[in-house]
């Protein structure tokens, strides 16, 4: 597990600087045209309209901390997506472990290219998902795959110790044992385990479709929700075929 999750951070950093290229692209494509290069202005042609300064979130807003939650939310779904793909031959799993697990990690880059970006801070002293107005009860809810006593959100309070950050995250010891089975058990498992994950992402991207400023991170956070939606349907319909349900 240990290897996978050195695998994963190396995906994930690869694409960081992307992000910053890709929002800077974004939110720059409605301001002026490229500079007229110094050859043209010799011409007597006029330069065009620079593009609008971008504007930069606050590291308080809603912008800026779903961008930092998410990301450490992506980073645990590739985590799981790269064990489970040692842990089984099933083309299927391993074929929607791969798609998860690039989607992610491209999505993990841009978010962090972001906080580049903005000359922000990639930690924060406030509790995960103080943004959306749920600071420390963020941690009291989460997967449904590990089985005992839990709340509304699948998981109870004591989880943030055990690794479960946010809503929907696996706790270590849920990882743990998912490097431990194989075959049709580490399937399920995992099944299980990334339903739930996907729920809680959602969570988390719907609020930032509502609170977020920043018209591309707004849309990427829509993006998410759609997707995960579907992936949470697909996931339904393969473990109905391993006769196992998301619980």
């Amino acid at each position: 597990m240990r290897v996978a999750g050195l695998v994963a951070g190396a995906v994930a950093t690869a694409v960081v600087a992307a992000g910053a290229i890709t929002y800077a692209a974004a939110a720059g494509g409605s301001g002026g045209g490229a500079a007229v290069p110094a050859t043209a202005q010799a011409r007597g042609q006029a330069p065009a309209a620079t593009a609008p300064a971008l504007a930069v979130p606050a590291a308080s807003s809603a912008d800026a901390g779903f961008a930092r939650d998410m990301a450490v939310h992506h980073q645990q779904a590739v985590e799981m997506s790269y064990i489970v793909r040692d842990r089984t031959s099933d083309t299927e799993v391993r074929r929607l472990a791969y798609d998860i697990a690039q989607t992610q990690a491209n999505q993990r880059g841009m978010l962090l290219g972001w906080l580049d970006l903005w000359g922000l801070p990639k930690v924060s002293a406030d509790p995960p998902m103080a943004w959306m107005g749920m600071g420390s009860t963020a941690s009291a809810g989460g997967g449904t795959a590990g089985g005992g006593t839990a709340g509304a959100d699948g998981k109870d309070g004591s989880d943030a110790a055990d690794g479960a950050l946010m809503p929907g995250m696996a706790t270590d010891t849920e990882l743990r044992k998912l490097g431990r089975l194989r075959d049709r058990q580490a399937e399920v498992f995992y099944l299980r385990l990334m339903t739930a994950h996907h729920r809680g992402g959602i969570h988390m991207a719907q609020a930032c479709a509502v609170r977020c400023t920043v018209g591309v991170e707004k849309r990427l956070a829509q993006g998410m929700v759609d997707a995960q939606q579907s992936e949470i349907r697909l996931m339904a319909d393969m473990l109905n075929a391993r006769g196992a349900t998301s619980r």
